[in-house]
């Protein structure tokens, strides 16, 4: 690492007003405005450090007893230069980057869309109506009147900056900021659209034609490119984004790509066993039912579910059998009742083994 005093050319005893005038002297000489070249920055840099650690009595005193002289640990340190870079130059050099654009990408949009169960069966199409920016049509996103366009400005003639010479202690340096007049377009729209108020875009409400893939569930979002808002001055539209919902069903339930749902069996027709009709989503479903089927039982119908969002196929429908019992007989009814009783011994009530899985796979039917 460089001596601080031979890179500021002065002696190890030389006074704060010596070593002030050394690296004026260097920086007028080294500074990028003045020497661009990748060497003469490297020196600015070398000597921006040196003065600021020789500049400061603290610094400079543990410098002199063999430590870094930095508060931070040695080395250079690149904060500490843009401090001293900030405080000479007025943040950072007279370099203009020229002016900036009008034209910016618009804002993403999200539209939350409702669904029923049977249009997420095989995926549906829609007409979203968004109320949002458009290109205005009047100027075609332009900004200014039909038959005008931007003039160029007559206080930073179209550089989008100002330059000033600021004086400090290296001397007068060259300072960039934006113009004030144009704001950094370089550019006046001297005549602005009537229309837009020279914005090249106005809220209006569109439609969005979308097709709505077979799977999709509450919380999902599909994103559109480019169906946002348009951006000020013709600029690219934003994205779309729309967060499926899905409307609950009194009849039929979701669980993954399954549909569940629950079938109530008179007493007569679970012991000698029948055929039922099920009205499905999409279509009768014809079922037998055994004879002797049990409350709980889950018949399973393949492919007559959910199709998949992202594979081949759809899912199954399950369907939980729920006998009920009669809750008023009269008095004939209730003779037969006894006497089939009488004629098949079984035995009283008692408790058996959990099954979880009863409760687990129908809870939104038997226990909602």
């Amino acid at each position: 690492m460089a001596d601080h005093y031979e890179a500021l050319g002065v002696a190890r005893d030389a006074t704060t007003d010596e070593i002030k005038k050394a690296y004026r002297k260097l920086a007028r000489q080294l500074h990028p405005d003045v020497n661009p070249g990748a060497e003469a920055s490297e020196r600015f840099k070398t000597i921006t450090h040196a003065y600021d650690v020789l500049s400061d009595p603290k610094q400079r005193q543990n410098y002199d007893r063999g430590g870094s002289g930095s508060s931070q640990g040695g080395g250079f340190d690149a904060g500490n230069f843009g401090d001293i870079f900030e405080t000479f130059f007025g943040g950072g050099g007279g370099g203009s980057r020229g002016p900036r654009s009008r034209r910016e990408r618009g804002q993403d949009a999200l539209i939350r869309v409702e669904l029923d169960l049977d249009e997420v069966i095989f995926g549906t199409h829609r007409d979203i109506e968004v109320d949002t920016a458009v290109v205005c049509a009047t100027c075609n996103g332009s900004c200014c009147q039909p038959g005008t366009s931007p003039v160029t400005c007559d206080i930073c003639h179209g550089t989008g900056s100002i330059q000033r010479a600021v004086r400090s202690l290296l001397g007068n340096v060259m300072t960039s900021s934006p113009c004030g007049s144009c704001r950094g377009y370089g550019t006046i729209i001297a005549t602005p659209c009537v229309t837009c108020q020279g914005q090249g875009r106005v809220r209006a409400r569109r439609s969005v034609p979308v097709d709505i893939p077979a799977g999709v569930d509450t919380g999902l979002r599909l994103q559109m490119p480019g169906s946002g808002e348009a951006g000020p001055a013709g600029g690219p539209n934003g994205d779309l984004y729309l967060e499926m919902k899905v409307r609950h069903h009194d009849v039929f339930s979701r669980d993954g790509d399954d549909l569940l749902c629950t079938l109530e069996v008179p007493m007569t027709d679970a012991i000698l066993g029948s055929a039922a009709t099920i009205k499905a989503l999409d279509g009768d479903i014809e079922l037998e039912l055994r004879p002797g089927v049990q409350a709980g039982e889950i018949l399973t119908v393949k492919d007559r579910g959910v199709t998949r969002l992202r594979g081949n196929g759809r899912g199954d429908l399950r369907v939980g059998v729920q006998v009920l019992t009669p809750t008023k007989l009269d008095h004939k009814e209730r003779e037969l009742i006894e006497a089939f009783a009488a004629r098949h011994k079984v035995p009283a009530p008692a408790l058996s083994q959990f099954q979880q899985g009863l409760f687990a796979k129908l809870r939104d039917r038997f226990l909602g």
